[in-house]
């Protein structure tokens, strides 16, 4: 096992794309110090870590740092082989794996942070209605992946889990805020239960954290959103 000298993470806790590498180095069982960035301000370590995208999150192992959330998943499991799998062995269930996780955040995520800051009722209604239609979809593709198992990864959280489960954070702040049920149990059943198991799992507790302590989070960004961009 990795000692925290060896695996170091950049991020901050609220942050969906952070808790994705949480949660995978979890699953893996790696000891790492977390050091938490400032929100509004960027560490020098994050500048000369990610001099690209200046983004959290960051793993570093070994001193070399790794950058973008599912790419770095990707890493902890090649790297850390012995724990459980995280992305599917079979060819073609990677490829789909990685599909809807590109679908999730170049499609579905952004409209999630429209809905949390809406600029009018009908910006709202579109960003629900996007959020919708996008959960249907991830319903199919549960149905499809999951094989009638407990996780898109099957008996165990995968790539996928991880990909879509690191926002359900981010989707009850919505539901609230935006006074929507967006889980529905006639529309995606299968979301809904697999959502609360993602959550009970012991590699996912205490990562995510509860609904009023990211709301609060959410409007502080809000408040600072015109002193410029922030990490993710």
């Amino acid at each position: 096992m990795a000692t925290s000298t060896d695996v170091k993470l950049l991020g901050s806790r609220p942050s969906s794309y952070v808790n994705r590498v949480r949660i995978a180095l979890n699953i893996k069982c790696v000891d790492y110090e977390f050091l938490e960035e400032k929100f509004g301000s960027k560490s020098e370590l994050l500048l000369v870590s990610n001099p690209v995208h200046k983004k959290i999150p960051v793993l570093i192992h070994d001193n070399k740092p790794i950058c973008e959330s599912l790419i770095i998943v990707q890493y902890i499991d090649e790297v850390w082989a012995s724990g459980p799998s995280i992305l599917p062995s079979d060819p073609y269930d990677l490829a789909i794996s990685r599909f809807w996780g590109a679908y999730i955040d170049e499609k579905w995520s952004p409209s999630l942070r429209e809905l949390r800051t809406p600029q009018g009722e009908e910006a709202k209604a579109a960003a629900v209605e996007r959020l919708v239609e996008g959960l249907a979809l991830l319903e199919e593709a549960f149905v499809k992946c999951s094989k009638g198992k407990a996780f898109f990864g099957g008996d165990s959280i995968g790539y996928l889990d991880i990909a879509f489960g690191s926002f359900l954070g981010g989707l009850r702040v919505a539901e609230k805020i935006g006074g929507v049920a967006l889980l529905d149990e006639a529309k995606t059943p299968g979301l809904v239960g697999w959502a609360e198991r993602f959550s009970s799992d012991d590699a996912v507790k205490g990562v995510i954290l509860e609904t009023e302590k990211l709301i609060e989070f959410f409007k502080m960004r809000q408040a600072m959103a015109k002193v410029g961009p922030t990490p993710n």
